[in-house]
């Protein structure tokens, strides 16, 4: 009797699903929690496949807040933001958000739909070439042809946006791509395109360092990003060499460490800039020689050499030419310099001593005449409050620059700032993702009443979530920081800056449905503070400011940094 033919057990072909379904499933294996997104037609299929997964989809009132909530999520966890929006003017609404995320390399993932692919090009009914219009400020953009290529082009377009020097990435789905079956996947092999440390580059930063007498750390928004905080206070510590920050970089230090002498550039400290100019090696951190923070660039550290360390080689010599450039790893650079100064400590306590002096010297005061509110006062209180919980999510204006002067932050996540694009309407929805990001954190959105109407529909999203985001809008009637510039470079011709008719913000956001109350006096700030971080929900205080208040000190457009202008009362230590 012959033996029974043994029987082949075959793996089940897997069912077919869709484009949709498949994009779903690959957010959902890459351990994304949250998209930001507003609906349409091109992107629908999408949506329909939303419905049961593990993603929290938050519904924004405008696609720019979902580019930018998703930008703030991915500052504060390190992890790439997705927002999702549809074809046409749901695209060309995160145009804003993507370049943002560009200008401060914020990791980004973008998926909007588009028509189908059978009438692409015939200027269909919201049709629009994404691809081409988001070319100059994205890393990398891709529209899928085939529903299978899905999982490995969203993979790879996350390993695009979080890789080397982050950035936002966009991929754009045709419809008929979303709804078309497949049941072939295929993956993505991530590249090993890591660039080694140059040890030899190490060994002669730490040689110049040693030569120096003067030595400064420049640190800019890229040793956050790089994971690198802890090794560059470890560094400082360890040298005992002064620092100074970018805008984006701030926090990176302790804003109340020893050696950290504030912000330099247009709005940066008089310690800082005199520090700067002063210098004769600048140790540059991840940063870009960013105009606004150099001043006039040919005479910006003027006695200074330059060790650079960044991980993008366009970045180094870009502006200012490196006597030693670092490229690579930031973390893992700072650490093996640490490693090699350890043993012999620097000969530089003049210098230190100097530089201490001068951020003495040119310490802000806050007790300025009168019983209005004093902006800056009530913005350094209201960081101490909140103690290192603190999370301000800014607009763009005087207030933002107020932030930067006069708030504690303990860490770079703790400070959100709309840096290289400077977009108005960035921190309403900013503050909505960091405070998804980080729950339990005092996330605060500093706005003023020109930012604050460009996204105002935010408040819809906050009451209907119960996000407990808190704001303070500084209202002076005007668009201030032009108004300043008009007032010191135009001859005083206030052109278009008149926002006296604004609306009554506190029955504004009532309407919301979210709590609101009036500061407008001096005495009330401290009451104020306490009622806006102990509010169980979401929050704002209308505060009421000097609509002449102005932003010093300032290097005016076309000088040095240490030509800074001041008001006729500065409060840093001289009036």
């Amino acid at each position: 009797m012959s033996a029974a033919a043994p029987t082949l057990h075959t793996a089940p072909t897997p069912a077919p699903r869709s484009g949709a379904q498949l994009l779903v499933s690959t957010l959902e294996r890459l351990g994304v929690e949250v998209v930001f997104g507003y609906p349409g037609g091109a992107i629908m299929p999408v949506y329909d496949a939303l419905t049961g997964s593990s993603l929290k989809h938050i519904l924004v009132r405008h696609e720019q807040g979902a580019a930018f909530a998703a930008d703030a999520w991915a500052r504060v966890t390190g992890k790439p933001g997705v927002c999702l929006a549809t074809s046409g003017p749901g695209a060309t609404n995160l145009v804003t958000g993507i370049a943002n995320a560009m200008m401060d390399s914020v990791p980004l993932v973008c998926i909007t739909g588009n028509v189908s692919t059978a009438v692409m090009g015939t200027d269909a009914f919201q049709e629009i070439d994404i691809l081409g219009v988001t070319l100059p400020i994205v890393k990398h953009s891709w529209i899928v042809r085939d529903p299978a290529d899905i999982p490995a082009v969203i993979e790879e377009a996350f390993h695009v946006a979080r890789s080397g020097r982050p950035g936002p990435v966009l991929v754009d789905l045709p419809k008929d791509i979303q709804v078309g079956l497949t049941a072939d996947v295929f993956g993505f092999n991530y590249p090993n395109d890591v660039t080694p440390l140059d040890h030899g580059a190490v060994a002669a930063a730490e040689a110049m360092i040693r030569t120096a007498e003067r030595p400064l750390i420049y640190i800019g928004g890229g040793v956050k990003i790089a994971g690198a905080v802890e090794a560059l206070r470890d560094f400082a510590d360890r040298t005992g060499i002064p620092s100074v920050s970018t805008l984006n970089a701030l926090g990176s230090v302790r804003t109340d460490a020893p050696g950290f002498l504030g912000m330099l550039g247009m709005h940066g400290t008089r310690a800082a800039n005199e520090a700067v100019q002063d210098s004769d090696l600048l140790i540059v951190l991840g940063a870009r020689f960013d105009d606004r923070a150099t001043g006039k660039l040919g005479e910006f550290a003027p006695h200074a050499r330059v060790i650079h360390f960044d991980i993008d080689p366009a970045e180094v010599g870009k502006l200012r030419p490196a006597h030693v450039a670092v490229i690579g790893p930031m973390r893992e650079g700072i650490e093996a310099l640490a490693a090699r100064m350890a043993p012999t400590p620097l000969a530089i306590d003049p210098w230190v001593i100097r530089c201490a002096s001068g951020a003495c010297r040119h310490a802000f005061r806050y007790d300025a005449p009168g019983e209005g509110v004093y902006a800056p006062a009530l913005l350094n209180e209201l960081s101490l409050a909140a103690g290192d919980d603190f999370i301000a999510a800014c607009d763009v204006g005087q207030h933002q620059m107020w932030v930067a002067q006069h708030c504690a932050f303990s860490r770079p996540q703790a400070h959100l700032s709309s840096g290289g694009l400077g977009a108005m309407g960035y921190g309403l929805p900013a503050g909505l993702g960091a405070k998804m990001a980080n729950p339990s954190a005092h996330v605060v959105t500093v706005s003023g009443d020109g930012s604050f109407m460009m996204n105002i529909q935010e408040l819809a999203t906050l009451r209907r979530y119960g996000i407990a985001l808190k704001i303070v809008l500084l209202d002076n009637s005007s668009l201030g920081l032009v108004r300043q510039w008009q007032e010191l470079f135009f001859n005083q011709n206030y052109s278009e800056v008149d926002l006296s008719d604004n609306p009554d913000f506190v029955a504004v956001a009532q309407a919301f449905g979210i709590e609101a109350f009036r500061i407008d006096r001096r005495e009330d700030v401290s009451a104020g503070i306490q009622r806006l971080l102990a509010a169980p929900g979401p929050c704002l205080a209308h505060v009421l400011i000097d609509p002449k208040a102005n932003v010093w000190p300032l290097v005016p457009p076309g000088r040095n940094n240490a030509e800074m202008m001041h008001g006729t009362m500065n409060f840093e230590g001289e009036i």
